[in-house]
């Protein structure tokens, strides 16, 4: 079987995993099991907690110890009895540690799917940087499809979502096995501080750099407040509009926010190359405020109905513009010693600490306008939305960059 094909088949289905239970969870949570808006948001938390610390050691594991494609198919295997367990989990307490004790062995396997894929690439005399990104963009297919087949199954309400990603997880932890060995690394031996990219904290000694960093920490907060609450959102029109589109394929119309992502990304060059940095996480940051100002104005039907797809849509500009322009920035504006180290602190406060940070505190604002079980979703979406707007004001003042549009042309990934 051709290489690429099998890497694709890696890529599609490490994706199509998360999305099948990602995206419908803080509905589940809400409808089946009745959690509270501080549970739905703790239990979101634990994306957080394991994105912080657990993709360092597991790489270390993978570098030195045990190759990374076996380690990659055992964090699937294991995980599936995770999943498994899940399904059949009502208490919040045993939901909670079932869910932290899964992630803590699927994040790793994010970064170790493309460590598998460069090295197999690699070895293969493929061009990586020209060769993978057609490979990866179908781990965003595998989430789409994951979402629309979870949806036209009916199981955004059911524990069968846990059971069908269940299966196609402990398919691919069996099915990695069979891809080419990757060799351990023979490289110098680096710290966990380096491997979690604390060695990087040294880069806020320069002041650009340092509001950089803290404000991608506290847009993190933002991205975990899309995934938590967008289902459980949809999911609170199910008394006044039973039978709309909203309601009976929730998962669909979310979807429409990942098939965004898939077009905004190839805007990126232009944006960056055009207004540079500053201007771009602007944008991002205007966009997270359009996302949730719109949720928070729009319903099922009619007019309303248009807000809720244009909040999808714009969600790709808000995801990429800061996720993706983020890393160019730090690729650009680092020193060539931290440049790892800083793309991990990056990773660290976006998907770690601003995770974690986000799952909480949306969870305590979603409880404070919840009124014997009626949540006020335009109050609370408008929270949201004056959130990611004071950001973009405070941004706007406090950070410091000239555009250099030669040195955006430099970059190459």
């Amino acid at each position: 079987m051709n290489i690429k094909f099998r890497l694709t088949i890696l890529n599609f289905f490490e994706f199509f995993i998360f999305g099948s239970w990602l995206i419908s969870l803080g509905g589940y949570l809400g409808g089946q099991l009745n959690f509270s808006g501080v549970q739905i948001g703790k239990v979101f938390m634990t994306l957080g907690i394991a994105s912080i610390i657990m993709p360092a050691i597991i790489g270390i594991i993978a570098d030195k110890y045990l190759n990374a494609q076996k380690v990659f198919g055992i964090l699937h295997i294991l995980g599936a009895g995770f999943l498994y367990y899940l399904s059949q989990t009502n208490d919040y307490d045993t939901f909670f540690w079932v869910m932290l004790g899964y992630l803590m062995l699927y994040m790793p396997t994010i970064g170790l799917a493309n460590a598998v894929s460069y090295s197999i690439l690699d070895d293969n005399k493929f061009d990586v940087v020209k060769v993978f990104p057609p490979i990866r963009v179908w781990g965003t297919i595998g989430f789409i499809i994951a979402m629309w087949a979870v949806d036209f199954l009916e199981w955004t309400q059911s524990p069968n979502q846990f059971y069908f990603a269940a299966a196609f997880s402990l398919m691919l932890g069996i099915y990695s096995f069979t891809l080419p060995n990757v060799p351990l690394s023979k490289s110098e031996n680096k710290s966990l501080s380096q491997r979690l990219g604390l060695d990087a904290f040294a880069l806020f000694k320069n002041y650009k750099i340092a509001v950089f960093f803290i404000f991608s920490m506290l847009l993190g907060v933002v991205l975990q407040i899309s995934n938590a609450w967008a289902s459980e959102f949809l999911r609170s029109f199910t008394e006044g509009f039973p039978d709309s589109f909203a309601v009976k394929h929730s998962n669909i119309l979310i979807s429409l926010s990942q098939i965004s992502e898939t077009v905004f990304i190839l805007t990126i060059p232009f944006f960056l190359k055009r207004f540079g940095i500053k201007i771009v996480m602007l944008m991002s940051m205007l966009a997270w405020f359009l996302r949730f100002a719109l949720f928070g104005i729009g319903n099922p039907e009619g007019i309303g109905l248009g807000y809720l797809i244009i909040s999808m849509i714009v969600y790709g500009m808000a995801f990429d513009f800061f996720n993706i322009s983020g890393s160019l920035f730090i690729e650009t504006e680092t020193d060539k010693k931290f440049r790892s180290s800083a793309q991990g602190l990056f990773i660290l406060l976006t998907n770690g600490l601003g995770a974690l940070i986000g799952g909480y505190t949306s969870g305590l604002i979603v409880d404070s306008f919840t009124n014997n079980g009626i949540r006020n979703w335009m109050s609370i979406w408008l929270v949201f939305a004056a959130y990611a707007l004071i950001l973009a004001v405070i941004f706007a003042i406090l950070f410091k960059y000239k555009h250099k549009p030669d040195e955006i042309g430099e970059v190459r990934h």
